[in-house]
């Protein structure tokens, strides 16, 4: 039986990647982006394996309602939309910048979940992957509120988990650390060369690792979930922890 798995953010990084890699599995895909022209590129690449694209702001309720709410069941949802903005300390950063991402990460992730979850529950079958991120668990300075969105899909996935007890209804937190990806341009909003230094001597990982790593969780026995997995490059590891020390 073909499957079908639905993306957000599929546009770039690890959801365009993750199409390509579904694709090449003979998934179906149904893909969703705030760039309507990304999208039709990535269905004329992908060719018959695009079910359908859908032109989507995951900030948007009622926007995800209504487009969302139309669809069939699917077998995957890979909450995948999300972004990170600014690497400022908690007192000088753009508010505007912190409602973003809340909206994004945390209340976009809510709403397609809320959304196609009770059809997975009806026909007591699917998966949700939420991509978190290793900075949900490890703090580092500027994180502030995008490593506090990343914690609440963490959480949240496992009170799904919970929730969801009882069905065959699969769900897991894939938290990837550093990434080469469009990630660190849009996180010092088109600076080029400021996102470049992110990955500056260091085999960072790719877009593909973490579309095969979904692969392989959404294609486990239907007995196993895979609760949660942190994916890092050997290149990264955590640090010691800091200690400020005042001069003599």
């Amino acid at each position: 039986m073909v499957k079908t798995i639905l993306i957000t953010g599929a546009t770039s990084g690890f959801g365009r990647a993750c199409a390509k890699y579904f694709a090449d599995q003979g998934w179906q895909l149904i893909l969703t982006g705030r760039r309507t022209q990304r999208l039709e590129q990535l269905e004329q690449e992908l060719g018959k394996a695009v079910q359908q694209i859908i032109t989507l702001d995951v900030r948007d309720r009622e926007q995800v309602v209504e487009k969302l709410g139309a669809l069939e069941h699917v077998d995957v949802l890979l909450n995948n939309a999300g972004l990170a903005l600014g690497l400022e300390p908690c007192w000088d950063v753009d508010i505007n910048d912190w409602d973003r991402m809340v909206d994004t990460n945390i209340k976009g992730l809510m709403y397609c979940t809320r959304v196609l979850l009770p059809k997975m529950v009806k026909s007591n079958r699917g998966h949700i992957v939420n991509i978190g991120s290793t900075a949900g668990d490890w703090p580092y300075p500027g994180g502030n509120t995008y490593g506090g969105t990343k914690a609440f899909v963490q959480q949240f996935s496992r009170n799904l988990r919970a929730d969801l007890l009882g069905t065959q209804v699969r769900v897991t937190n894939l938290a990837p650390g550093m990434a080469e990806s469009e990630f660190s341009e849009v996180r010092f909003k088109g600076d080029v060369e400021s996102a470049a230094k992110v990955y500056q001597g260091a085999e960072a990982l790719q877009p593909k690792d973490i579309a095969e790593t979904v692969f392989w969780i959404v294609n486990r026995p239907a007995h196993v979930n895979i609760n949660a997995i942190e994916v890092m490059s050997v290149d990264q590891a955590w640090g010691p922890l800091a200690v400020h020390r005042k001069d003599d």
